[in-house]
């Protein structure tokens, strides 16, 4: 019997509830994360979408951003989604003067990217490793203006105004997806997510 990793998903903001299910129906003994002692006891860490801005306010004021950057730092594994993708990353334009991140990810991200809310779209995308094409439910999205060399690129837009642009990337146990998996019933992205958890405790 496989043994299921402890994820936490940060529950301050944002999709907490379909991130929960998600790794639930992927394996994973998914938690809501609030308190540094609950980041304690987790293997790893899912960061929703939401609001950056919002969630970055939050950890600061629960106590969460300076454990949180350590056990990032440390090698513990973190998937961010969306609003996740911005505080994974190591670079920001277009933040706001109070902008905080956990960072991590060596890569400059663009917030609100593909638009307002009215610009939020839903498209097919290749996804390195998967056999078939994900649907990707993007809302205000941010995308990837430039990935390090230890960062891999894992999905790219296919076609469209922002055709080419980075929306999936992974740097070890660091992954960020532009879009919203959790929000599709597509399981895959949060497997991969769970089989690194795995990996990275072998």
């Amino acid at each position: 019997m496989s043994f299921a990793p402890v994820v936490g998903v940060l529950g301050l903001q944002g999709d907490v509830r379909e991130h929960v299910a998600a790794l639930s129906a992927a394996g994973a003994d998914a938690v809501r994360v609030r308190r540094a002692s609950e980041l304690d006891d987790v293997d790893a860490i899912v960061i929703p979408g939401g609001e950056s801005t919002t969630i970055g306010k939050l950890l600061v004021a629960f106590d969460l951003l300076e454990p949180l950057q350590k056990r990032v730092r440390a090698g513990m594994p973190a998937y961010g989604s969306c609003a996740g993708m911005i505080l994974l990353a190591d670079r920001v334009l277009d933040g706001t003067a109070d902008q905080v991140a956990v960072g991590g990810l060596d890569i400059t991200v663009r917030r609100n990217a593909f638009g307002r809310q009215v610009d939020s779209f839903e498209g097919d995308i290749d996804f390195a490793g998967l056999r078939s094409p994900l649907h990707a439910v993007f809302i205000r999205a941010p995308w990837v203006e430039d990935a390090g060399e230890s960062v891999q690129v894992l999905a790219k837009v296919g076609d469209g105004q922002a055709a080419g642009r980075i929306v999936a990337v992974r740097q070890g146990p660091l992954m960020a997806t532009s879009f919203h998996p959790e929000l599709t019933g597509d399981l895959r992205v949060h497997q991969l997510f769970v089989q690194i958890v795995k990996e990275q405790q072998l």
